[in-house]
């Protein structure tokens, strides 16, 4: 299947980007670096910088300082109108006065396409997002997803090399949005755009990207594929933002970790300076140790199950360490080890890859 989009896709370069309001720094001296036909997304809390950061590729938001550049060409003082961008924005911005077919071809007609040509492009983007026979329906007639991928069809119609896309799901209930997630991402693929996606769910972004941005008081906190910023955090923030983390307080002395004066078995030194760190205990990575004795490559802690949490496939079991932390683990209910019981003593296992030790801040 051939690709929509003829002109190709561009690289983007983010150089030292620094943009405050008075004295408070949204974006706070960021480069970075998308590859052309890349799926990166920006990936953080409220305030975070990185609405900010995609405004300023979009050139709605001026920096105080740095460059943008598309390819070879500078477009930080480049009008938006200019930049040759597809935007798709957390509300749609369709107008309720046109129908579908009409909302596409406005772009289009701006740009000063004829009428043949603006019918064709119509007609492709619609096929493209799998609207086919929508093109007469009002806006009000749209369900959400519907909608979303209208908007998607106009941001891609004029065969942009760049897409910009804001928080484009949040207004979905959950189960179209992970549907949505999906099909973005297949036409990602399809369609080859450079795309720079901003959300604060961070399911979202292990779902669809090529690479992760985690950005946080305006700086870059780590940037990897999602398999690297989950498997392997740079600091707490990371590690408790990306997933869900319990951290035990670990003392950090000549590259050796130690947790309760007993040293940890871990596939990586600490990479820290400071001499207290945490190890993060992700729920799925921790198993409850039955009568089969553990390997020599792994981590064993001791507690008692304070508490269970049925959640379907899977029972949340929350076991408070001899050492006074609180971790979870969670335990399959199909697996043919029985459930633990509140107030039992268990006995847990870190195998030696999983074990991940982050200072409080990346250094």
């Amino acid at each position: 299947m051939h690709a929509f989009v003829g002109g190709g896709s561009l690289p983007i370069t983010v150089d030292r980007i620094r943009k405050t309001y008075g004295s408070f720094a949204a974006l706070d001296g960021v480069s970075l670096e998308v590859a052309s036909g890349e799926f990166l997304t920006l990936l953080g809390p409220s305030g975070s910088g990185k609405t900010t950061l995609l405004m300023v590729l979009a050139g709605f938001i001026r920096p105080d300082s740095g460059r943008v550049h598309f390819g070879g060409t500078e477009v930080t003082l480049t009008p938006p109108h200019r930049r040759g961008i597809g935007m798709v924005f957390q509300n749609y911005a369709l107008f309720p006065h046109m129908n579908v077919a009409g909302n596409l071809a406005y772009p289009l007609k701006l740009r000063g396409f004829g009428r043949s040509e603006r019918t064709e492009r119509v007609r492709r983007a619609l096929d493209v997002v799998q609207l086919s026979d929508f093109g007469d329906r009002q806006v009000d007639q749209l369900s959400g997803g519907q909608r979303q991928r209208v908007a998607l069809a106009r941001a891609i119609i004029f065969e942009p090399r760049i897409l910009l896309m804001d928080e484009p799901l949040s207004a979905l209930a959950k189960k179209l949005r992970e549907q949505m997630q999906i099909e973005v991402r297949h036409l990602h693929q399809r369609l080859g755009i450079t795309t720079v996606y901003v959300t604060h769910d961070q399911r979202e972004a292990l779902t669809m990207s090529d690479r992760i941005a985690i950005i946080d008081k305006g700086r870059f906190q780590q940037i990897g594929t999602p398999r690297e910023i989950y498997e392997q955090p740079r600091s707490r923030f990371v590690a408790d933002f990306i997933g869900e983390s319990h951290f035990l307080p670990v003392s950090v002395s000549n590259g050796v970790a130690a947790f309760g004066g007993a040293p940890l078995k871990l596939a990586r030194a600490p990479q820290g300076t400071s001499a207290l760190q945490y190890l993060v205990l992700r729920p799925e990575k921790l198993r409850i140790l039955g009568d089969v004795p553990a390997a020599e490559t792994v981590n064993l802690f001791r507690g008692h199950v304070q508490e269970l949490v049925y959640q379907g496939e899977s029972v949340l079991v929350y076991v408070t360490m001899d050492g006074g932390s609180t971790v979870a683990v969670r335990h399959m209910t199909a697996a043919a080890n029985r459930s633990p019981v509140v107030g039992e003593p268990v006995t847990l296992a870190l195998s030696c890859e999983n074990a991940v030790v982050v200072a409080a801040e990346e250094t």
